[in-house]
């Protein structure tokens, strides 16, 4: 019997037992313990950093499991290739010696110093911040070798932010020699042999509509009178993917990136600036080369035919949204007739676009005014016009008509193609939120996909101006899923699309290049079938959200410098999150967010977090502070290393009688819960 239970056990140890070596990324933790996260794994992997085998944080690994404890459910490991680097440039400080050097990484996670050969160091000198590029890191070498790439100079603290930034979130800072070379012998001429592969519409009117610091165009719009009633409205895209082809170093450089990044002060591109704002940039009085999606249609907006292909356009004049928006409001300007005419088509466009079940959350953008260091002067918030309105409807239906083109060409090829997807929103935050929005006499009706929609139009138009705007709008946008990059098509639902795509910014995304590729051989009839596309998409959805967390950390450096120099100030402001420790608040006039620590508050009262109100309730006082809450703070510390701002907040009478009948209110139902809570005891 005994030996029976012995090979049972043996038995299920062995099914129990993982793969021998899997793919994941490795995570270092301060302590320098590393987990390699694998996807679709319950469980990650430990590796002590014995075992790390010149992998380092956020390295792409291969991991051989050693050890696995089937009562605790832990697995070691031990890593034996790094796929892929995840950082190849750090910012450190640089020490000298006689026959050597080496850099001291800045950085909070263990890492080896990184050797640097005197021949390397070029003309920095001891104790400088440099940025190193690594260049290799052989198996049984102590330290990684390195090169010196740049000096930080110890006046412009920004720049040195600014790098650091983007080299911790695995952007490089700089384009690789190879790639350069690539560039170069790229030609300004357009032979006449592509000109004539092309439809030509260098004698139809276009235009391009962009920001007023923007230096590369990669959309126009051209408009012509078919007929009576009746435009061909063309969508002119940069044609990225005739300069940048596959296999090639750039086209390496490009995917790495797969994204431009942009922070306050500057963008760090995907692309070398001869291709982003010279050989593809959509400038007026210039012959380009485009990728085009042209619409026959009437002025409700009604497609009545459409055509996909390589064109070349010639721009007649670049505006900016603030000379399109003067001309809207003004009726009046340079081609305003087909300006006014567009506008018309793309409200026409939204509106219907809103009543399929789009969702309509509004976005307010937050820009810097910088003097010529960098530093931050001023801030102006940019709010979605008619003119921004314009471009993108017309965007957005380029889009969605490619996709939908791609789908239905590519059913019986199984043709992998990048789909820019949205799912429905998680099932429990939206019951959560729900609960919620009824406290303020919203009902949100959440039976289905098209019902949400709905309600949340109806419920975000009614508070429009109301104290709860901010709270209902933020909250709202936490229950919907992300937006991400796949081959397998589910539809856009933030945007009622069935198909949808990125095709309309390949300068500063790679998905849109892939979608050029993938577009371009269906039209031709020889579908590319690339068995790495969902890889991609992937590579892609994970460098968009780097991207993000880089201009927020960029966002914040800057509000935070820019209120260092308004310590001790009073300004009103918006709570904007609530948790155990305190309340978040965004100042109404710069949008800059700061921590009031419940530490500070406890010599008003002591505060609890009640998490299903969004709120801390005062335990005598019956103060409470609430998501939406208009306050009054102080700044009391602004740290620039932390990129973190502390206010203090400030008792306002007026706002505060506001909020009695609220606070009443929520004590009632925390009371009625308690006692609730004692009868089931």
């Amino acid at each position: 019997m005994k030996n029976k239970r012995n090979k049972n056990h043996h038995t299920t140890k062995e099914t129990h037992l993982p793969t021998k070596t899997l793919i994941g990324k490795l995570d270092i933790t301060l302590s320098g313990i590393g987990y390699v996260i694998v996807e679709n794994n319950v469980k990650d992997i430990l590796v002590r950093q014995d075992n790390f085998n010149t992998a380092l944080h956020g390295d792409t690994v291969k991991v051989k499991i050693t050890k696995e404890n089937f009562n605790s459910g832990r697995t070691e490991g031990k890593i034996i290739e790094v796929i892929s680097r995840k950082q190849t440039e750090f910012i450190g400080r640089l020490q000298v010696s006689a026959s050597f050097a080496f850099c001291i990484v800045d950085t909070e996670k263990p890492m080896p110093d990184i050797f640097i050969p005197l021949e390397n160091i070029h003309d920095a000198k001891n104790g400088e911040r440099v940025v190193v590029h690594l260049i290799k890191w052989e198996k049984g070498d102590k330290k990684p070798v390195g090169e010196v790439v740049s000096i930080l100079s110890q006046e412009d603290e920004n720049d040195a932010a600014m790098k650091e930034i983007l080299a911790e979130a695995g952007f490089p800072l700089s384009f690789p020699d190879e790639v350069m070379k690539e560039v170069s012998l790229l030609s300004e001429k357009i032979a006449n042999t592509e000109i004539k592969k092309r439809k030509d519409f260098r004698n139809v009117l276009t235009f391009t509509i962009d920001p007023v610091d923007a230096k590369d165009f990669d959309d126009a719009i051209s408009i012509k009178l078919i007929d009576k009633n009746l435009y061909e409205i063309g969508v002119h895209i940069a044609d990225v993917s005739y300069y940048v082809t596959p296999n090639t170093k750039l086209d390496e450089e490009a995917y790495k990136r797969a994204t431009s990044v942009y922070l306050p002060d500057r963008v760090n591109p995907m692309l070398p600036e001869k291709i982003s704002n010279d050989l593809c940039s959509l400038k007026p009085n210039e012959d380009r080369l485009t990728f085009s999606a042209v619409f026959e249609m009437n002025t409700k907006g009604e497609i009545k035919n459409y055509w996909l292909g390589k064109t070349i356009i010639h721009s007649d004049k670049r505006f900016t949204y603030e000379d399109v928006q003067q001309t809207i409001e003004s009726k009046n300007g340079l081609y305003k007739t087909e300006i006014l005419l567009l506008n018309n088509i793309a409200q026409k466009l939204r509106a219907s676009r809103f009543k399929k079940g789009a969702i309509n959350f509004s976005s307010q953008e937050v820009r810097f005014q910088l003097d010529e260091k960098g530093k931050p002067i001023g801030i102006v918030v940019k709010e979605s016009k008619e003119s921004h309105q314009l471009i993108e409807e017309f965007m957005l239906l380029a889009n969605k008509t490619v996709a939908e083109y791609v789908f239905k060409n590519s059913e019986k090829n199984k043709i992998p193609f990048p789909y820019r997807v949205h799912d429905t929103p998680d099932p429990d935050k939206l019951e959560s939120f729900a609960a919620l929005a009824l406290k303020y006499g919203y009902k949100v009706n959440i039976s289905s996909p098209e019902k949400i929609a709905e309600s949340f139009n109806l419920m975000l138009e009614a508070a429009k101006g109301k104290p709860e705007q901010q709270i209902l709008e933020q909250l709202g946008i936490r229950t919907m899923a992300k937006a991400v990059y796949t081959t397998k098509n589910i539809g856009h639902y933030g945007l009622a699309f069935k198909y949808y795509c990125h095709f309309t910014s390949p300068i500063r995304r790679y998905p849109d290049v892939l979608v050029h590729r993938t577009l371009q051989s269906i039209l031709i009839e020889k579908p590319v079938i690339d068995k790495k596309m969902e890889e991609k998409c992937r590579h892609c959805s994970e460098s968009e959200k780097a991207a993000m967390d880089c201009e927020r950390a960029g966002n914040k450096y800057k509000q935070v410098e820019f209120l260092k120099e308004h310590l001790g100030e009073t300004f009103e402001g918006v709570i904007s999150g609530v948790a155990g420790f305190g309340f978040f608040v965004e100042t109404i006039e710069h949008k800059c967010e700061g921590l009031v620590s419940i530490v500070s508050l406890s010599d008003f009262d002591d505060f609890r977090l009640v998490e299903s109100d969004y709120c801390l309730v005062g335990k005598r006082s019956s103060k409470v502070f609430r998501i939406g809450d208009k306050v009054f703070i102080k700044v009391i510390a602004a740290n620039l290393e932390k990129k973190q701002l502390d206010f203090e907040w400030v008792l306002n009478k007026e706002i505060d009688n506001t909020s009695k009948s609220t606070s009443k209110k929520i004590n009632k139902t925390l009371k009625q819960n308690s006692i609730s809570a004692k009868k089931k005891k």
